[in-house]
């Protein structure tokens, strides 16, 4: 069991007795301090925090509303447990036998395993290589994820083209701003390039300046809206050759 453990794991414990309590579940522990359960605390935590640290460093780009969400769906009990039975951590398992009768583990048990197996591979070698085993297995989700939150983030999406495209970054003009302050309505449109596009009306500022900067990528070429409301994006605008948007004059 233990070298398929290494082999499943991609790593070497020096202490196999860690490896021991991290794949020991409650039901077949005689005593529930023995079992997994506190490395799952842990390792949870250790999981939040490498998980935090890679998208402040590597989304410089993305509001902390967009790197929260992310965390949240890559460290989720189903990515977590797709992650734990894909590489067959869960099936090392060591269950009591109402649990070893069941065809499916449940995916909070699954989920729980890999979380007690980072926190056994920080107590073994430190936060490094625990490091290392989070993000290999981690990264294409977090990928999918950012990938997503990005999508939606028309500001940023405007600012990298016109960043690369344009010789000056958009700006965003409050217009109009309307009703009581608890119920207030803002219009906002976005300024490229000397132009101002159409405007977007929202509940709060930053919602306005979200629409305003997709009014500007769809007169862009660089979004078209399908039925259903989806946005989709582009690198380039549809005619290359007219990189300015069809905005109207200021």
């Amino acid at each position: 069991m233990l070298d398929k453990a290494h082999e499943v794991l991609g790593y070497r414990f020096e202490n196999p007795e860690l490896l021991s309590e991290a794949l020991t579940h409650a039901s077949s522990a005689g005593d529930r301090l023995e079992s997994n359960e506190r490395m799952e605390f842990l390792g949870d935590a250790i999981l939040g925090f490498v998980v935090c640290e890679y998208l402040h460093s590597t989304y410089p780009d993305l509001l902390e509303g967009d790197l929260t969400k992310i965390k949240s769906a890559v460290v989720s009990r189903r990515v977590c447990a797709l992650i734990s039975e894909a590489g067959d951590m869960s099936g090392m398992l060591n269950l009591g036998k109402g649990m070893a009768g069941r065809p499916d583990l449940p995916s909070s048990v699954a989920a729980a395993v890999l979380e007690s197996l980072i926190a056994a591979i920080y107590l073994d070698s430190g936060m490094e290589k625990a490091r290392e085993f989070i993000l290999r297995h981690m990264v294409p989700f977090i990928e999918e994820a950012a990938d997503s939150a990005h999508q939606q983030n028309f500001k940023s999406v405007l600012q990298q083209y016109a960043q690369k495209h344009l010789p000056v970054n958009p700006t965003y003009v409050l217009l109009d701003e309307k009703g009581p302050d608890h119920l207030k309505c803002f219009e906002v449109c976005a300024e490229v390039n000397g132009r101002r596009c159409t405007s977007s009306w929202a509940n709060s500022k930053k919602e306005a300046e979200q629409g305003a900067a997709l009014n500007a990528l769809l007169e862009l070429g660089l979004a078209k809206t399908l039925e259903g409301g989806r946005v989709v994006l582009f690198d380039s605008p549809a005619d290359e050759d007219d990189v300015q948007p069809d905005c109207n004059e200021d």
